[in-house]
């Protein structure tokens, strides 16, 4: 089936604010993964991904704990849903991500075949869904995914925010010696 014209069609239209019905729960699930992340002091980003009704893959930001670069929430998740079906192709999955996927998750989405993404908050300074590129729609790949983005948008921006302003906070504070 194909959505060819529709917004967060493959053919590059801009991300779609549709959503299919249970986008809102499994989106919720990604934040578990994300408040896990914040929780241990990462940037919260949580991730799912769902095949067949089932969470086959999670995985939050660990780039801190793991000294990783690579870390991301996406990357953990799309490792362990590989893992889960035993193999690198992810075909007929969603995978819902609390924060705009950057170029390297993006990347990666494409290189596994994901079906669907799914996020929540635009990310404006490395977003690759649509803020700064649209590389998992990109035309010139050899595989494009449907998009939807805005799910939930205000309580992963929320997180984020808490978190970033509480890290501004901690760093002022002990600049001041206090």
């Amino acid at each position: 089936m194909t959505n060819s014209g529709q917004p967060g069609s493959p053919d590059g239209d801009p991300p779609s604010l549709l959503r299919a019905p249970d986008d809102d729960a499994w989106m919720r699930h990604a934040l578990k993964e994300a408040i896990a992340a914040y929780e241990e002091g990462e940037v919260p980003v949580g991730c799912v991904i769902v095949k067949d009704g089932r969470v086959i893959g999670r995985g939050y930001n660990q780039r801190e704990k793991l000294h990783d670069p690579t870390a991301h929430a996406e990357m953990i998740a799309l490792t362990a849903a590989a893992e889960h079906l035993q193999s690198w192709r992810l075909e007929d999955c969603t995978l819902f991500v609390t924060l705009e996927p950057c170029p390297m998750c993006a990347g990666a989405i494409v290189n596994a075949r994901v079906k669907r993404v799914v996020y929540g908050a635009d990310d404006p300074k490395a977003g690759a869904c649509g803020s700064l590129f649209n590389v998992v729609q990109d035309a010139r790949l050899n595989h494009r995914a449907e998009l939807s983005c805005g799910v939930l948008a205000d309580d992963a921006a929320a997180l984020l925010k808490t978190f970033f302003r509480e890290r501004r906070q901690n760093t002022a504070r002990e600049g001041t010696g206090s």
